[in-house]
């Protein structure tokens, strides 16, 4: 049975080039970076031009980049490096009720250590009002943390208007890019953002890497303690070949214009709407369709229809799809984000999927997807 592989906002195949970068530097660069000779200096160079890479390609310098584990302690660094170096200036935080775990828990835990947390509502589309950021800002706002891309229902938030926002008040301004890098074009710079969090196996790289982009004029502590990696800014020894392989995933996806990739997986959408109006199946996206929302993420709410068995079909028949955050997928408990979305006693929380797509995908594993969802929907729903 083939598998066509519909969950990329979950983790992506690793690049054939991301593969043969990290080949190569297990093979001939395995000095540890800290080292002073000739072995030493080569995974060193390694690292320098990756961080120059990834640099690049959201406009900022290269001392700007921390290589870390991933984009969750990406979020931790910046949430808790912030909120702590900055306690004596202010205990309110900003955030959206719809972030990834990596932020919402951070922020839980920091209520319990007396911060004040104010979670912003989002529409029907997953968009915040900004008319509510800027009646929740106040002196003692020290951290708006608003992710770029939504994981489950690929809203888009205006991180320009909200940088602007932000740079006239007391707080910093944070942005878990992790679905935007690779989908959305970021420019930490005209954005205004002064950290930025990623991770690498979502756009075709390693696990267990991403990178934490620090504007240069803040200096938080570091969350891991231990040597002087990273310029004192995150202990333990450098990962070499994943960190050359994700600076070749940021090369490529850099490479690639974000209009284009779109408009390719837009198209895959309304193939798939498409079929499910001809085959009569009932259905409704959850989230928009505009020009507001990555259309990597296509979230389906198949009336009557449970996640949970539509799912168990569907990889039955050979296709991946999600029933919400791959970080919440063992978890018996329905989706935060449509819950915020839609209220938590829509019957869309229990009865939506969630398909993404990757630039590995193509237009016949599509056709195939949707033929098998409405030969699967057709029949449970009658």
């Amino acid at each position: 049975m083939q598998e066509i592989y519909l969950d990329n906002a979950a983790t992506t195949p690793m690049s054939p080039q991301v593969i043969d970068v990290m080949t190569s530097e297990m093979k001939n660069d395995f000095g540890n970076a800290s080292s002073t000779y000739e072995l030493g200096r080569k995974a060193r160079h390694a690292i320098d031009h990756a961080r120059s890479q990834i640099a690049a390609a959201i406009n900022a310098d290269d001392n700007e980049i921390i290589f870390t584990s991933g984009g969750s302690e990406s979020n931790n660094t910046a949430i808790f490096g912030v909120a702590h170096s900055r306690k004596e200036i202010g205990r309110q935080i900003i955030t959206t009720k719809i972030e990834h775990p990596s932020v919402l828990n951070p922020m839980r835990q920091l209520e319990r250590e007396g911060y004040e947390v104010t979670y912003l509502d989002v529409d029907e589309n997953g968009h915040i009002s900004l008319d509510d950021l800027k009646s929740a800002l106040t002196p003692a706002t020290i951290l708006v943390s608003v992710m770029a891309v939504n994981n489950e229902v690929g809203s888009i938030n205006p991180l320009a208007e909200i940088g602007a926002i932000v740079a006239d008040s007391n707080a910093y301004f944070h942005v878990d890019a992790v679905q935007g890098l690779g989908n959305i074009d970021l420019d930490v710079k005209k954005m205004q953002i002064d950290l930025l969090s990623t991770s690498a196996h979502k756009i075709n790289g390693p696990k267990f890497l991403g990178f934490l982009y620090e504007n240069k004029q803040i200096n938080l502590p570091p969350l891991v303690l231990g040597g002087e990696q990273e310029t004192k800014r995150r202990a333990g020894t450098e990962n070499v070949p994943g960190i050359a392989g994700f600076g070749e995933a940021v090369s490529e996806i850099a490479a690639i214009d974000k209009a284009a990739l779109q408009a390719k997986y837009s198209h895959w959408q309304e193939m798939i709407l498409q079929a499910l109006d001809e085959s009569n199946v009932q259905y409704e996206v959850n989230g928009g369709r505009g020009e507001h929302v990555s259309h990597h993420v296509l979230n389906l709410h198949i009336i009557g229809v449970s996640t949970t068995i539509l799912q168990a079909n569907l990889d039955l028949a050979g296709f991946a799809v999600s029933g919400g955050s791959a970080c919440t997928a063992g978890s018996l408990e329905p989706s935060h984000v449509l819950m915020a979305c839609f209220g938590k006693k829509s019957p869309r929380v229990n009865e939506s999927i969630r398909i993404s797509f990757g630039r590995y995908n193509t237009d016949e594993e599509v056709v195939a997807f949707a033929q098998e969802l409405c030969k699967i929907a057709h029949k449970v729903q009658k």
